[in-house]
């Protein structure tokens, strides 16, 4: 088969994209929240944790805290009630305690919307601050989570195992317009068909636009 050209790579992305936008249009974020804290502290929550779960503790979370002055002034003890289901939750509940103070002492207690500021604050790495910024307009940004890794692989769009490669590699694929829309699908398609284990390439409407690098032939079949 000759090599793909890059011009050829980025029209092949873009059928992707349209493809799953065809078959997926509800796609979007999983996490539930109202507020710009609330999306915050979701997706701090959500590192090692299914959106699922987070959405079970966060009811009571967001009742009961409600602005950065709440997380400030409570003590990690207390967060561990609320959050002692959610994976690492003892690490989680410091570093909420410590956002709170971080977010008075910065930002007047609100929410900054660039990736830059957001990504200094506690328990905030580059991949939380993408998400987060592209859901409150304050910057366009590829942001990769496990799911775009392992698809992006898959696909041929990236050979990387670092997330910052793959998103630098993403964004050159696809146009910025696209950016918001294609993090959304890719990762409901890597969670509803693209297993990491079994993909259900049987049933998978980008399998023609697939190479399915990295995926053992035995892996795909139908889940029983």
């Amino acid at each position: 088969m000759p090599r793909e050209t890059v011009a050829e790579r980025r029209l092949r992305a873009l059928a992707v994209i349209e493809r799953l936008d065809a078959a997926m249009p509800e796609a979007k974020i999983e996490l539930d929240f109202t507020t710009p804290l609330e999306l915050l502290v979701a997706v701090i929550l959500s590192a090692q944790t299914t959106d699922k779960r987070v959405n079970l503790v966060t009811p009571a979370l967001f009742r009961d805290f409600r602005s950065a002055a709440d997380y400030a002034n409570t003590t990690p003890k207390v967060l561990e009630g609320y959050l002692k289901t959610v994976g690492l939750f003892r690490n989680k509940s410091k570093a909420l305690v410590k956002l709170g103070h971080a977010l008075l002492e910065h930002h007047a207690g609100q929410v900054p919307t660039s990736r830059a500021a957001l990504a200094e604050l506690p328990g905030v790495g580059n991949k939380t601050a993408g998400v987060v910024t592209i859901h409150l307009d304050g910057e366009k940004a590829f942001p990769v989570d496990t799911h775009i890794l392992r698809l992006s692989k898959r696909l041929g769009f990236s050979s990387s195992p670092k997330p910052d490669v793959v998103e630098a590699d993403l964004r050159r694929l696809l146009p910025d317009t696209h950016w918001f829309k294609a993090h959304q699908l890719i990762i409901w398609h890597g969670r509803r068909v693209c297993d990491a284990q079994f993909p259900g390439c049987h049933r998978c409407v980008i399998a023609v636009q697939c190479p399915r690098r990295g995926v053992p032939k035995k892996n795909m079949r139908p889940k029983k």
